[in-house]
């Protein structure tokens, strides 16, 4: 599939994220990889998301989260669960919006400029791990991203072949 970069128009982000959910599905069909997916959906999010600085994955491995494909700065390695938005996100399997990461109690600062995040836990027949977007502008996220990026999430789980990763 030959992915051409566009514009997306988030000033009416259902309909932003109606667009990014069909490119998404696009760019994934006929692929299975969970890795291979992981790193377009975070390039394609990078890419499309305005205001954004980091948009990652971390997988759970035994009891931490471990960094998967992602755009932006070098990240934190492992997270254990319940530790920092991700961890919280992931342990207790519901989505996170910080409007502002410094008031998080517990937030892993691994860019400096971030100062809102949203989390979206990745479960199947399992949790996976969580998807992670990181923002420079304080309250960046809210409801509207919470459901568009669920929908995004939903369809990267669909595609990818999570019962042969472990």
């Amino acid at each position: 599939m030959t992915y051409t970069a566009k514009r997306y128009d988030f000033q009416d982000k259902s309909r932003g994220y109606g667009q990014l959910a069909a490119d998404l599905k696009a760019l994934l069909a006929g692929e299975s990889d969970l890795i291979a997916n992981a790193a377009n959906t975070a390039a394609l999010l990078f890419d499309a998301l305005p205001a954004i600085n980091w948009a990652g994955f971390y997988f759970l491995r035994g009891e931490e989260l471990v960094v998967g494909p992602f755009q932006g700065k070098p990240a934190c390695v492992r997270i254990a669960l319940g530790r920092g938005v991700c961890g919280t996100a992931a342990a207790q399997r519901a989505t996170i919006l910080v409007p502002d990461v410094h008031e998080f109690p517990g937030h892993i600062a691994c860019d400096s400029a971030s100062r809102s995040e949203i989390v979206v836990p990745l479960i199947g027949a399992r949790l996976l791990g969580v998807l992670d977007i990181d923002s420079p502008e304080p309250a960046r996220f809210d409801d509207e991203d919470a459901r568009g990026l669920s929908q995004l999430a939903a369809l990267f789980l669909a595609a990818s072949a999570v019962r042969d990763f472990a």
